[in-house]
């Protein structure tokens, strides 16, 4: 192979069927290869169908990635940007190895999650290392860890939650709700930063959006409540509406594009469980493509970008 490529961006998101027909064997995929029963793919095809059959998670992953290399460009940092998805198609582990081909001088993965945990953006590193495995790769490889208080990242957050409490009915009684997905127990280490930078972004967010009245949730666990990650969002929404707050602006901290844990989730099953507890929820805006958004995600490659490959070990994480 004569000749190097442009340095390569892998932007990573869940992944999320296409269509029903596609539900099967995507939650196959999801557990592992698990092959799921009729009730369970029911179950969840009846998800998809309350939010008009699939979710944009796809061509909003395409869109983002095209707006990064576009930002990127437009700076003077040349790369490509490619995208993979977890547990659908395109899967990472051949977006990665397709990438190889392109012979670039260094290779940078990042999970469109901002917070890391082993479980979650450990598991995107190792499908991208064995796809660079598989096609007998050196390339130098850096997985940016995580961006959870990127300031460009906070000010999108931020805008959001003053624009939406400032459309609530009674802004000054609006408590906001920061929400992430759960993760089980037994896969978080006290070690583990995960909580404590949701946390820690959700401050952040509540700072600089002047909120004096927010909590935190976790939400869209798929087992039983007490071996994940809590509060959930249920319990949260229950016990607020004890407290006499009667508007909830939820926004869904760990999350950046519509999906099912958004459309679904949020939209469908915790507003209707809030308005059977006598509140009003509403959400932010997910941050997708907005330009605020793909400037966060400029501001955490270009750094990067600009390491000098002889200086990168393949085994290198930010």
């Amino acid at each position: 192979m004569s000749g190097k490529g442009l340095p390569a961006v892998i932007l990573m998101a869940y992944g999320s069927p296409n269509s029903l027909d596609e539900v099967g064997e995507y939650l196959s995929q999801v557990r592992g290869g698990r092959i799921a029963t009729q009730d369970e793919v029911e179950h969840l095809k009846e998800r998809y169908r309350r939010v008009g059959g699939g979710t944009p998670l796809l061509q909003i992953t395409i869109s983002q990635a095209k707006g990064l290399e576009e930002s990127l460009h437009s700076q003077s940092v040349p790369a490509r940007v490619h995208f993979g998805m977890k547990h659908w198609h395109p899967f990472v582990e051949d977006v990665a190895e397709k990438i190889v081909g392109e012979n670039p001088p260094l290779i940078i993965g990042v999970a469109l999650a901002p917070h890391y945990s082993k479980l979650s953006i450990g598991g995107y590193e190792e499908r991208v290392r064995r796809g660079l495995a598989k096609a007998k790769s050196d390339i130098p490889f850096i997985m940016v860890k995580s961006w959870h208080t990127e300031s460009s990242l906070i000010r999108a957050l931020s805008y959001r939650v003053s624009v939406e409490v400032e459309r609530m009915n009674d802004p000054e009684g609006t408590i906001v709700l920061f929400t992430a997905h759960s993760l089980p127990k037994k896969a978080v280490s006290e070690e583990d930063p995960y909580e404590a930078q949701l946390r820690e972004t959700s401050r952040l967010v509540a700072s600089q959006a002047n909120v004096k009245n927010w909590d935190f949730a976790f939400q869209s666990a798929s087992g039983p409540a007490d071996a994940w990650l809590g509060p959930t969002v249920r319990e949260k929404i229950a016990e607020l509406a004890k407290r006499g707050f009667r508007q909830i602006l939820a926004c869904p901290v760990g999350f950046v594009s519509d999906h099912l844990e958004i459309l679904y989730d949020l939209d469908v099953e915790a507003k209707e469980y809030a308005l059977s507890q006598g509140v009003r929820l509403r959400r932010t805006a997910s941050l997708n493509d907005d330009p605020m958004f793909i400037e966060a995600l400029t501001s955490v490659v270009k750094p990067m970008l600009s390491l000098q490959p002889i200086a990168v070990s393949s085994g290198a994480s930010y």
